[in-house]
């Protein structure tokens, strides 16, 4: 469910008419609710009530300080992949207490700012990663909480890209090192074992890869304890999916159930990282029809929003459901156009032969289910400046990252010494 409906025959985001932002921030841009946000948080975290089980929000899916701010409020960690997710976890008001470093590439730098913060927990990824990790804290006079993730060799049905717990992707540890890693672990003076972590992919829409692998790293958490390891915590990742066209993942209180049960008798924290079933529906990003074009064979709508605002559908091929923003009238002809963008690339199409009703310049539309992996992924090719993201509460909405201008834009740039000062260059043939 999400907070999007048309009243009155135009599209509002709760309360907010979206004709309204788009003539207040101009477009393209992103729209954010915050009763969705709160409403994904609270019934994903209500499913793990009886179990001793902390929310980290993983902050890769949307890290607006906003979004992030909306979450910890409720009481949500961070699962976070690189030193500035973590300062923006902190900025956001998220403690450190409630936070867990993952990711393959952490930077010696990035894992001494972790320590000063007192992050919960590093989940590390590689023998190297682990002896580095020691060193840094054993220097500072720490000892680092560490969680080993085991990469447990189960194929989820997922997008090749985003799969992350077969044999051959680069996260994790091979699961028949994992013991022998244990043991070496308890023999670094900066390291303190803390748990066991696994993440199997995003977007799975089927439980049983999480049943899989969940069974596999309870035996393995057992075994871990019989060598004499204190495995107190159990990080089991994120990657419940949600709906882009018309699928049924499996619910909140079904993943947990599933949790409870393949877990049962461990006495153990359990770490969940959800990202995109927390804002995925919660965002959508609002664009304007600058032509519409009769190519040869096809019709296309050229929209102002493109690939480098959106990626997803350029990388992964991904679905995104798309409507007007004034809702047609009944009985309207529809027709099947391709969405695309303004962007130098083929690859800058949104839908291809998408039925849709008929659309002129001007017409605002929307693609939804774009608040996860939509502005995280963002950038600036073709010298495009971010676009604006709003968040909307109740009949209110703000600005929560602006447009920048072209002038921000182009002022990050900097001339060396011998450009600056060159004098412009004159034309063939000038006086």
């Amino acid at each position: 469910m999400n907070h999007f409906e048309y009243r009155n025959g135009e599209l509002h985001a709760e309360a907010v008419a979206l004709t309204r932002i788009a003539e207040a921030v101009g477009t393209p841009f992103y729209c954010y609710s915050t009763a969705t946000l709160e409403r994904h948080y609270r019934r994903f975290a209500g499913a793990f009530a009886g179990l001793d089980a902390l929310v980290c929000y993983a902050l890769k899916a949307n890290s607006n300080l906003a979004v992030v701010r909306t979450l910890g409020d409720l009481g949500a960690g961070a699962d976070v992949v690189s030193e500035g997710e973590l300062r923006r976890a902190l900025a956001a008001g998220v403690p450190a207490a409630r936070c867990v470093f993952s990711g393959v590439g952490k930077t010696a730098a990035e894992m001494a700012f972790a320590l000063e913060a007192g992050i919960l927990q590093f989940n590390v990824e590689s023998e190297p990663e682990l002896d580095l990790l020691a060193r840094i804290a054993a220097d500072r006079g720490q000892r680092a909480p560490v969680a080993i993730r085991v990469n447990p060799d189960v194929a989820a049905d997922t997008h090749h890209k985003i799969a992350t717990g077969r044999r051959e992707d680069k996260f994790g540890i091979d699961w028949d090192r994992v013991r022998p890693l244990y043991a070496h672990a308890a023999s670094l003076p900066g390291i303190e074992i803390a748990g066991l972590a696994v993440h199997i992919g995003s977007q799975l829409l089927d439980l049983a890869p999480f049943r899989d692998a969940f069974r596999r790293v309870a035996g393995l958490v057992r075994d871990l304890r019989a060598d004499g390891h204190a495995i107190r915590r159990l990080d089991l990742g994120g990657g419940l999916g949600v709906p882009y066209d018309g699928e049924e993942p499996p619910t909140p209180e079904a993943y947990a159930a599933l949790v409870g049960e393949t877990t049962e008798g461990l006495d153990c924290q359990i770490v969940l990282e959800p990202g995109r079933v927390l804002t995925g529906n919660a965002g959508v990003l609002v664009t304007r029809v600058l032509y519409v074009k009769q190519g040869a064979e096809r019709r296309f709508a050229i929209v102002d929003a493109a690939m480098n605002d959106l990626l997803r559908p350029s990388l992964y091929h991904a679905h995104h459901a798309i409507a007007p923003v004034r809702a047609p009238a009944d009985g309207a002809p529809g027709e099947e156009i391709d969405i695309v963008g303004p962007i130098c690339e083929t690859g800058d199409t949104f839908a291809t032969r998408r039925p849709m009703p008929p659309l002129a310049t001007g017409d605002l539309i929307v693609l939804r289910t774009a608040g996860a992996y939509g502005a995280t992924m963002a950038s600036e090719y073709n010298s495009r400046p971010l676009i604006a993201e709003v968040l909307v509460k109740d009949d209110a909405f703000a600005i929560v990252r602006p447009r920048p201008t072209y002038d921000e834009m182009l002022a990050r740039d900097r001339l060396p010494p011998w450009m600056a000062a060159a004098p412009p260059t004159r034309s063939r043939g000038a006086a």
